[in-house]
């Protein structure tokens, strides 16, 4: 299993293999987990000072914020996947 790295904007970068689900943070439980990982020291903040736009929840359990886009983040990891394919298939 490769790992797939994937830019989230401010040469802030995550290991996609390792995201368990991407969120917008306007929703009640979605605070309410922010709230929780801040308390519990689990909160990544990657949003250099921007205004929060997705919430990246990971298999270890910790919480990232990013200014990008759920759409946009999910929009990078199609093309890079759709990238490793084709370099796969590339003719010999």
């Amino acid at each position: 299993m490769s790992i797939e790295l994937v830019h989230i904007g401010f040469n802030n970068i995550i290991v996609i293999n390792r995201v368990i689900a991407i969120a917008s943070p306007n929703s009640a439980p979605t605070k309410r987990t922010i709230h929780e990982a801040r308390n519990n020291g689990q909160l990544i903040d990657m949003t250099n000072g921007r205004r929060t736009k997705a919430v990246i929840i990971v298999d270890s359990g910790h919480i990232i914020l990013a200014a990008l886009t759920p759409e946009t983040i999910a929009g990078r990891v199609q093309a890079s996947r759709l990238e490793s394919d084709t370099e796969q298939i590339a003719p010999v």
